[in-house]
Parts: structure tokens; C-alpha cells; sequence
């Protein structure tokens, strides 16, 4: 696979850990959800592309479970 910014073939594949944050004063409150997505590098441009799991994909639209609250 080609890097989609610069065409490079020169890509690694790392393990990521992420806080994701959700924007707003509303949500100042609310709890990061934590997600370990996978990402590809391009090692010639830097362009970047990540890919998370459907569960935390889930976690991201309906936000963290109840009792992560607590």
C-alpha cells in the first residue's frame, strides 16, 4: 500500500494510545474515553492514518459507559 499523501512505500504500522476529549464547555465534566487504535506512518512524508476497533468506535458515538463515570 502507497501512502496516500506522497506515494511512498516506505510505511510502518505502530500501536497507539489515545485520550479523546469531547469539545465544549458542556462536556467539561465528562470523562476522556481511551482507545488504542492502530496507526500507519508514512516515513517519508509523516502523513498519518488510524484505525480504531467497532467497540471503540461505539464508545466514541454514545460516549463512555455509566459506571466509567463514577
Amino acid at each position: 500500500m502507497s501512502c496516500r499523501s506522497c506515494g511512498s512505500k516506505h510505511q510502518t504500522k505502530f500501536a497507539t494510545e489515545m485520550s479523546v476529549h469531547l469539545l465544549g464547555l458542556e462536556n467539561v465534566d465528562k470523562p476522556v474515553i481511551l482507545v488504542f487504535p492502530s496507526i500507519l506512518v508514512c516515513m517519508d512524508c509523516g502523513f498519518s492514518e488510524l484505525a480504531m476497533t467497532q467497540d471503540e468506535l461505539r464508545q466514541l458515538r454514545e460516549g463512555p459507559a455509566p459506571d466509567a463515570e463514577a
